[in-house]
């Protein structure tokens, strides 16, 4: 097996690596190979996950250097499918833990494959991911659908248990993205489920592996029964390991600049004197866990931002036990319950609200491309 997943994938958390990875995009070849395991894709994702860049940065940047939209129409798409998502989360709140669109279909089991957990599920580019995925919190977008495909049709387990493995041990873990995508394949935010056979993973990630249970046309995967490779289910307590908790300063006499596990931007206000606090809510990681990895990779993002302080615990007892009033944040759904001065994110398009489908959502997000 060639391509990203035979290699160390690494994500520095330099600013001036971020900068060279945007600057190395190639989006023509992105658009012809991004569905290869070894595709031209980006890497891009965990540094726009934790709001250290923005989509509208990178479009901005792939733009300068004179592509014409027409002819990089599926990047600036894959993109938009991110602020897409967020967008979702917005309008359907928590909603999007749950069946979104209709039941799931087909769900015979709770939890999460054993198979799926240990990368031990007899499809060798799915278990040579799933090594990787842990050495490195990344997974190519093509291999999350296949790990989900696994999971929800082959193995007929619900949606969120899986999903929620896969966001914990993801860097660039996005929960709109992720549990909206699983529910896509899983059939609860589509109108039918996503297969992948065995020709499909061989084609992509350049296997040649045969006989096994995806080893069969498109028409008999869904009438086939459960593999015994995934049908042993199991519960999993996942936990996020917040650094302990330690006294901050607050200079009374500056604004308070709040970040959090989705905005760490460098560049916010940063010509700004003031208190800045990434502030870690317990609660927060209860319901949305992530892993030691995830959480490192958070903080060591964080020291790009001069002068940040971390607080442990949750807002209300931030701005009582310091006396702040009215923080600076920027907007995100899990942080409706911020009070203060409430900022936009930086958004690619100035598309709003609920749209039922991408493409409904795309064919607005068009009219502002000049093409």
């Amino acid at each position: 097996m060639k391509g990203p997943y035979s290699k160390e994938i690494s994500f520095s958390t330099s600013l001036d690596h971020i900068q060279e990875r945007i600057a190395k995009i190639d989006p023509v070849v992105y658009g012809k190979t991004r569905n290869f395991i070894d595709g031209a894709v980006s890497y891009l994702s965990p540094y726009i996950s934790r709001g250290v860049i923005s989509t509208k940065h990178v479009l901005r940047a792939v733009l300068e250097k004179g592509y014409s939209p027409k002819n990089i129409e599926k990047f600036i798409q894959e993109l938009a499918w991110r602020d897409y998502w967020q967008q979702v989360w917005i309008a359907k709140g928590d909603h999007i833990n749950s069946d979104i669109k209709r039941p799931q279909p087909h769900v015979e089991n709770s939890g999460i494959p054993d198979a799926i957990v240990v990368g031990k599920t007899a499809i060798e580019a799915i278990d040579t991911a799933i090594e990787n995925f842990y050495k490195t919190g990344y997974l190519h977008n093509h291999v999350r659908m296949y790990i989900a495909s696994l999971c929800c049709t082959i193995g007929r387990y619900h949606w969120h248990n899986p999903a929620k493995w896969m966001y914990y041990h993801l860097l660039d873990g996005d929960w709109a993205s992720n549990a909206l995508s699983w529910q896509w394949v899983a059939g609860a935010n589509s109108n039918k489920q996503y297969y992948a056979n065995q020709e499909n993973i061989n084609r992509f990630c350049y296997t040649t592996q045969k006989d096994t249970y995806l080893d069969a046309p498109y028409e008999a995967l869904p009438n086939m029964g459960i593999p015994s490779e995934l049908s042993r289910a199991i519960q999993l307590n996942l936990e996020t390991p917040l650094p302990e908790p330690k006294p901050v300063s607050i200079n009374p006499d500056l604004p308070t600049l709040l970040y959090n596990f989705y905005n760490l931007d460098p560049y916010w206000k940063k010509d700004l004197n003031a208190n800045r606090i990434l502030l870690l809510e317990p609660s927060l990681f209860e319901i949305y866990p992530i892993s030691e990895k995830s959480v490192a990779f958070m903080l060591e993002l964080s020291t790009n931002i001069e002068g940040i302080q971390v607080f442990v615990g949750e807002f209300d007892a931030f701005l009582e036990h310091h006396q702040v009033h009215r923080p600076h944040f920027k907007e995100h759904p899990l942080n409706k319950h911020y009070k203060g001065i409430r900022e936009s994110r930086d958004w690619m398009f100035s598309v709003e609200g609920y749209y039922p489908s991408f493409f409904a959502f795309w064919k607005r997000c068009k009219k502002e491309l000049t093409y």
